[in-house]
């Protein structure tokens, strides 16, 4: 069928239309997500090889002038959960394309978080985030269903029953045989609606060694922890990010990520 001239000028305009309304609204896809976060002007991001790898390389990014990333000087390795990573319920909308984290499975979330409360043993500590003085009766619940389900309560306030079963006593100096884990730390707000059985208890905070992985926490020597804590600030809204290599290639310009050399598979 052979259209007059006219139809095809009177055509053109509205394909033209059609054409950046596509453009803007493919713009608008990728940029969703990434706005669920454009308010935060700190991010530590963990890069790890692989879905299976139990550790990786943590770095940290402050906005610029413009809007983008800029290294803000912290550069070290990480361990994570003894089994890798795995999908987390965080900032981002859920994903599948991988393995997705549940209770136990000792996986490190995988996703944008807010970064939470710091941590420790001592009364106080270097940070401008929220602190917690941690005592003998703080306890992280990690039963699925509880009522209290991946959140940090004092047994005293909230009652022995309702953290019953729980494998997470904050202190562990008093409770794991003089244990420094969690010395100094921050949460890792995974899970913050406690889904259940979406995972609990996801914490920065101190390694054994740089061989010993975690049970789905990121560990980091403390020197790094000091520095961190010490850098992040809470009106900063400050996000972390964990992902694996191949995951981070693919999103990164999606979610408005740093560049950086990212490790290569092992």
């Amino acid at each position: 069928m052979t259209f007059p001239r006219s139809f095809h000028s009177r055509m053109l305009p509205v394909m033209a239309l059609l054409v950046l309304s596509a453009a803007a609204a493919g713009k608008d896809l990728k940029s969703a997500e990434a706005d669920h976060w454009r308010s935060s002007r700190q991010l530590v991001l963990v890069i790890v090889p692989d879905w299976n790898a139990d550790h990786g390389t943590l770095r940290t990014f402050a906005r610029g002038a413009h809007g983008g990333w800029v290294a803000a000087g912290i550069e070290a390795p990480v361990v994570i959960g003894r089994n890798g990573a795995a999908w987390g319920l965080g900032l981002n909308e859920p994903r599948s394309d991988g393995p997705v984290k549940r209770e136990g499975d000792e996986r490190s979330p995988a996703g944008v978080f807010r970064v939470g409360t710091v941590f420790g043993y001592a009364a106080q500590a270097d940070t401008a985030m929220p602190y917690r003085a941690l005592s003998a009766t703080d306890y992280c619940v990690d039963v699925s269903g509880a009522k209290q389900y991946n959140r940090i309560v004092d047994a005293n306030v909230v009652g022995a029953a309702a953290v019953k079963g729980s494998t997470e006593p904050m202190r562990r100096d008093i409770h794991e045989h003089g244990d420094q884990a969690y010395r100094l730390g921050f949460n890792i707000e995974q899970n913050p609606q406690a889904k259940p059985l979406g995972g609990s208890c996801i914490f920065g905070h101190l390694w054994k060694s740089p061989t010993s992985p975690t049970a789905g926490c990121t560990a980091m020597t403390p020197a790094v922890m000091q520095s961190l804590v010490a850098w992040l600030k809470a009106e900063q809204k400050p996000v972390f990010v964990l992902l694996p290599r191949a995951a981070y290639l693919e999103l990164r310009a999606r979610w408005q990520l740093p560049s950086v050399a990212a490790e290569p598979a092992q």
